[in-house]
């Protein structure tokens, strides 16, 4: 495939903005194709057969647009379908999950340490994050909590706001998250609360924003393939399976221009 070929990224929102934006800084050059399942948010109270699904035809999609690799910028979806989507699209695309870079970085920075994880349900029950910092066997111990109102309030366009500041002080307060050296965030969505995060610790606890992490990958692995485009800045299309008001404006927020959304038909 050519190294023109776009990178495609698909999430069940905005959430992936963060990564979209994150790529395109690191890597100007590239072409991006983003996917946001808008009809479907979020994954993370959405059964893991239910995801697969979506995830599949959004591949569809991606792979009919010639991405020469498709990044799954969703954690509840990088835990259910990551397997089936990279059996299924074999070898058309390379293909990306948000949670094995962070586990990466974690087994090079965080040996012997204690993190918080704040993400979906789906994300926390599926015990992911936990199972893979145990198979390091470098003394990481994870402490989950479900924070399911973080992504709709998002979504709908609060953060950086007293309504956010107060849920996720509640959620941030829980005994569960006590006592921890740092703080995964664990969704896509929640680098756009990271700044809140931030003031509400006070610099004790470190905030771990995975979408430098996973974009740094992103340009490893491109590099690695011989596919980074260093051609021209490449052009980045945005598609939606449900237009939303606050999906056009988050777009505009993230690269300062008006971002044309092209609503491509709602699956059930």
């Amino acid at each position: 495939m050519p190294n023109s070929s776009p990178i495609g990224i698909f999430d069940s929102g905005i959430g992936g903005l963060t990564l979209a934006h994150a790529i395109t800084e690191l890597m100007p050059n590239e072409p991006i194709i983003y996917f946001g399942d808008t009809a479907h948010l979020p994954y993370g109270d959405k059964s893991a057969t239910a995801i697969q699904a979506y995830s599949v035809k959004i591949c569809n999609l991606l792979l009919e647009k010639n991405c020469k690799l498709i990044l799954i910028a969703c954690n509840s979806a990088s835990a259910a379908a990551y397997d089936l989507v990279k059996a299924y699209v074999g070898t058309k695309a390379i293909v990306v999950n948000v949670i094995d870079p962070v586990i990466h970085f974690l087994d090079q920075h965080w040996s012997g340490k204690t993190l918080g994880l704040i993400g979906t349900k789906q994300t926390v029950n599926s015990g992911i994050y936990s199972n893979k910092a145990e198979a390091l066997r470098k003394d990481i111990h994870i402490k989950s909590l479900a924070t399911p109102l973080l992504a709709p309030m998002i979504e709908e366009g609060f953060f950086n706001h007293t309504i956010s500041e107060q849920i996720i002080k509640e959620y941030l307060l829980q005994p569960v998250l006590q006592n921890i050296d740092g703080l995964i965030l664990g969704c896509t969505h929640y680098p756009l609360i990271k700044k809140q995060i931030d003031q509400f610790y006070q610099c004790r606890v470190d905030v771990i924003d995975t979408s430098l992490i996973v974009a740094n990958e992103i340009k490893r692995i491109l590099i690695e393939e011989d596919l980074l485009n260093e051609e021209k800045a490449g052009d980045r299309q945005f598609f939606v399976s449900d237009y939303t008001d606050s999906f056009e404006k988050s777009t505009q927020i993230f690269f300062g221009e008006t971002i044309k959304l092209t609503q491509f038909p709602i699956w059930d």
